[in-house]
């Protein structure tokens, strides 16, 4: 029998290099340790869950316009293009789906600039400076809200 729900978790520019310095503002899991885990919880709750990353903000684009057709939700983490890209901002307004923006650092704990994400216009919910456990509550909230529809 097939999950009753398809999320999709997309990751944006330098995502991909989580854990190679613990002691910096992501910490020591990397990516593929975080979607482990996103992936036994999603499990658990009983939603199939895909996760992607480019470093290119136009394959982030054709992900989400996809989305449409083929997942229920969207997690997004689009790195440092979260404070510049209004392409992503027009794919993601779009989508007609719900949509969880995630930061793993607190951004207003950093640079003034990543104090405000055109993205958060466009979503749902945002979860910041939980660190990579802000992915698997993201996770829980998709469901809990695809389940409250």
């Amino acid at each position: 029998m097939p999950a009753p729900y398809r999320i999709e978790i997309i990751n944006g520019p330098n995502t991909n290099l989580y854990g190679l310095d613990p002691t910096g503002p992501y910490g020591s899991l990397t990516l593929a340790d975080i979607e482990a885990r996103c992936r036994a919880r999603a499990k658990s709750l009983g939603a199939e869950l895909e996760c992607r990353q480019s470093n290119h903000e136009g394959v982030l684009i054709d992900w989400i316009q996809q989305a449409r057709g083929s997942a229920d939700g969207i997690i997004i983490n689009a790195g440092s293009l979260s404070y510049t890209s209004i392409g992503i901002l027009d794919a993601l307004a779009a989508l007609g789906k719900p949509i969880y923006q995630v930061h793993v650092s607190n951004v207003f704990k950093r640079e003034a600039f990543r104090h405000h994400s055109p993205l958060s216009a466009a979503v749902t919910g945002c979860l910041i400076g939980l660190g990579p456990a802000g992915y698997e509550i993201a996770v829980v909230a998709m469901v809990e809200h695809l389940q409250a529809r």
